[in-house]
């Protein structure tokens, strides 16, 4: 099956934690520079959250009215608002929870600046979400009745989107369900030298057992940059990454 190259760029914790306070730490600040620009330097085609990431990072919580699109029927097609996006946000939001004011991502990272989004929804979700995105011009597609099928969810990435290479930066949850799918093909994690506390998430949810090969591992200020491949028989071969210092 046709899908994007998969790289799961985190942010983590000596001990694999991803969420927590230690996030917002000095020491984290300095290493996350090199995060969002290794982010950049991969030049992928978008990146890809989960809700709980994408209300954390961009939409703030922010929900809008419904009430006027109320007792609009929609079909259950894919809408795709713009073929000639550059770059994707990529929202795996299975019920329609996250609130977008308009179709693109505002960020003050060009690596995210102006990406224009895509919801990926289950069948259940609203008429009148839809209607909504529909307003607003952002894009949706449909992968799962009641649960997101990421492997439907990238075909239509690749097929309709033209994704070809894809960030998975998170949470916890998306990430161990990519894992447990075995639909990561390389991990890039930016290590910093604090531990996490007991209740912060780990890189992966819920995962399964598996083995990667380290590829790269790269000194950066408060941190370093390892990257692996994964050994998976269904992993895609490493794709050249020229364009990243030292692939």
């Amino acid at each position: 099956m046709h899908r994007p190259y998969i790289i799961c760029h985190m942010i983590t914790s000596i001990d694999g934690k991803v969420t927590g306070t230690f996030l917002s730490s000095d020491t984290v600040a300095k290493a996350a520079d090199h995060y969002f620009k290794i982010h950049r330097d991969f030049q992928a085609d978008g990146f890809a959250c989960g809700r709980i990431t994408m209300e954390d990072s961009f939409t703030g919580g922010w929900y809008p009215d419904l009430s006027e699109f109320e007792g609009q029927k929609l079909e259950r097609e894919d809408y795709i608002a713009d073929y000639n996006a550059d770059f994707y946000a990529v929202a795996f939001d299975r019920h329609g929870s996250l609130g977008w004011k308009d179709s693109r991502i505002h960020d003050e990272d060009p690596g995210y600046d102006q990406a224009h989004i895509v919801e990926v929804l289950c069948e259940d979700v609203s008429d009148a979400y839809l209607a909504y995105l529909r307003s607003i011009g952002v894009s949706y597609l449909f992968a799962g009745k009641e649960e997101i099928d990421l492997s439907e969810a990238l075909y239509k990435l690749w097929s309709r989107c033209g994704i070809r290479r894809l960030l998975l930066e998170g949470g916890s949850i998306l990430n161990g369900a990519f894992q447990r799918a075995d639909l990561i093909d390389e991990l890039s994690l930016v290590q910093v030298p604090v531990l996490g506390e007991k209740e912060d998430k780990l890189l992966f949810d819920n995962n399964l057992k598996g083995e990667f090969q380290l590829i790269k591992a790269e000194v950066l200020e408060n941190g370093v940059w390892l990257r692996y491949h994964s050994n998976s028989y269904e992993a895609k071969p490493k794709l050249k990454l020229s364009l990243v210092q030292g692939s």
